[in-house]
């Protein structure tokens, strides 16, 4: 008699928000929370987490790659250069939020990212310019907040700066998705 084991497969564990859409695993599992210093990628998620003001994340994942092309590979100088013409040819792109605001703020927002970044010497330095002794945060929740009181100020000093659609609960979720915080559940596999 041949003995058996009683391992079977565990299903990996994971925070309950992404539940089982692959997509939305993947970015979980290889993004969510991940400590990210350059600036390229804190733009890509401005310019993400901006289009997502009002909608799920998930939408706004699902036209990441659309966005990507729709908004020169996330370069900031060649978004910043773009103007009228660039917002009206973007209004017919369907691959993209056609929201005549959060496309010209995603120009505006671009030459504030420079500003910044002139100023800080990096847009993560002034990012990290809010956070206790300059470091991400390792939480440890059992839920997760929509904002902190450091969210809150960054969005303040954002908007004092002239920034759009990035308002404290948008502005925490950049901090999450660039792991600025890390917010995965205790039990999380991707802790």
């Amino acid at each position: 008699m041949h003995a058996t084991s009683n391992n079977q497969h565990q299903p990996i564990k994971r925070c309950s928000w992404c539940g089982t859409d692959p997509l939305y695993m993947k970015y979980h599992d290889e993004e969510w929370g991940k400590e990210v210093h350059d600036d390229k990628v804190l733009f890509e998620f401005l310019v993400l987490e901006s289009a997502q003001a009002g909608l799920s994340w998930i939408t706004i994942l699902r036209r990441r790659d659309n966005y990507r092309r729709a908004f020169a590979n996330f370069d900031v100088q060649k978004v910043a250069a773009m103007g009228a013409d660039d917002v009206e040819r973007l209004m017919q792109d369907e691959g993209i939020i056609r929201n005549r605001l959060k496309i010209a703020s995603t120009i505006t927002n671009a030459q504030l990212f420079i500003a910044v970044q002139k100023e800080f010497g990096s847009f993560d330095q002034y990012l990290y310019s809010f956070m206790p002794n300059g470091k991400p945060i390792n939480n440890q929740p059992g839920t997760v907040p929509a904002r902190t009181e450091i969210s809150d100020a960054i969005s303040k000093d954002m908007k004092k700066r002239g920034f759009k659609f990035f308002g404290t609960t948008i502005c925490y979720a950049h901090m999450q998705a660039t792991g600025m915080v890390n917010d995965h559940v205790v039990g999380c596999a991707f802790k």
